[in-house]
């Protein structure tokens, strides 16, 4: 029996001519040293906290977070939030995966604060006027922007907790990448078609409907297992296809405007990035022919968050021509 689990006893010391008795306090030693009972439970407590914050391999994960079997190693698994949370500064197959967007984040919060400074007119009088064009739509892009990149940050950070903070966290990344997608299209659409306000009413309204039917559709949580990896992606794609009607009509509409190949060739270039990042997500290359070989950097989730990034850039340039473009044409 350890001298931690026994009882405190009472030590006869000499005191005078008489006898007095004093504790022994169980961990101390006579000398007030650690006991050895003390040690062992630091010891002990010591070596499960190592435990819990070993990289497993992909076959001693719970169920619920073996979504790539061609990512063999280097992986979190029943973390604590705090270990989680400090993980953000360590090596581990979801470190470029959470610095990726998490740097995007920061860079899309230093691009709205230096528009807002620059521009303060988000809902000015006469709206129409050249010079007075609203920002709204501009800056609702960039807060949808902002919100997939933090949410999609949060997710890898935390998703190695518990199957039911995994499955949450899953849900609000979805939520993030339809809310981007879905903010995306306002600033063209809107100015593009502010001077027919029908039109962009008709096509903010559709797209806005579609987000919220995929966003319905992805919280049901069959839907949220690693076999539906390919649905999950072909809804966002759909609702990035549904962007070729306005695309067309738009063309048309500004068939004349100066601007009209630069921009065009800006929202191809992110059509591209997004597609691309797309293929390389739902096909796991390269991984799939390598398994093993690209854990830490490399593996498709990663190289998607890369043109996912790409993407979004390309669209914030082709924001600000049309809001240069409308700022200086008016209607």
């Amino acid at each position: 029996m350890d001298l931690d689990d026994q009882k405190d006893e009472t030590e006869t010391v000499s005191c005078g001519n008489s006898k007095c008795t004093s504790k022994i306090v169980p961990g101390d030693d006579q000398n007030g040293n650690e006991s050895s009972g003390t040690k062992k439970r630091k010891k002990r407590k010591s070596q499960k906290t190592k435990k819990r914050r070993e990289l497993v391999s992909f076959s001693d994960l719970p169920d619920y977070m073996k979504d790539n079997e061609f990512v063999l190693n280097y992986y979190r698994a029943d973390w604590s939030i705090r270990d989680a949370f400090f993980s953000v500064f360590s090596i581990h197959n979801e470190s470029l995966n959470v610095w990726t967007h998490l740097l995007g984040f920061i860079l899309f919060v230093g691009l709205t604060v230096a528009n807002i400074t620059h521009h303060d007119k988000f809902f000015p009088v006469d709206a129409k006027s050249p010079g007075n064009v609203t920002r709204w739509p501009f800056f609702v892009f960039l807060g949808g922007s902002m919100f997939c990149l933090l949410a999609s940050s949060i997710c890898h950070l935390f998703c190695c907790h518990s199957k039911e903070l995994n499955v949450f966290l899953l849900r609000i990344d979805y939520t993030g990448i339809t809310a981007m997608i879905i903010t995306s299209f306002f600033p063209p659409i809107y100015y593009i078609f502010q001077c027919t306000p029908r039109w962009y009413f008709i096509y903010l309204a559709g797209i806005t409907s579609m987000g919220i039917f995929t966003i319905i559709t992805l919280f049901t949580p069959s839907l949220s297992s690693p076999k539906y990896r390919a649905f999950r992606a072909l809804l966002f794609a759909s609702m990035g296809l549904f962007g070729i009607v306005p695309a067309v009509h738009a063309l048309v509409v500004n068939w004349g405007n100066p601007q009209r190949n630069v921009t065009l060739m800006y929202e191809l270039a992110m059509a591209v990035f997004y597609l691309v990042g797309t293929g390389f997500y739902v096909g796991r290359v390269p991984e799939r022919l390598k398994p093993g070989w690209f854990d830490l950097v490399g593996h498709s989730h990663q190289i998607f968050h890369v043109f996912v990034m790409l993407g979004a850039l390309s669209h914030y340039a082709a924001a600000l021509m049309f809001l240069d473009w409308r700022d200086h044409v008016g209607c």
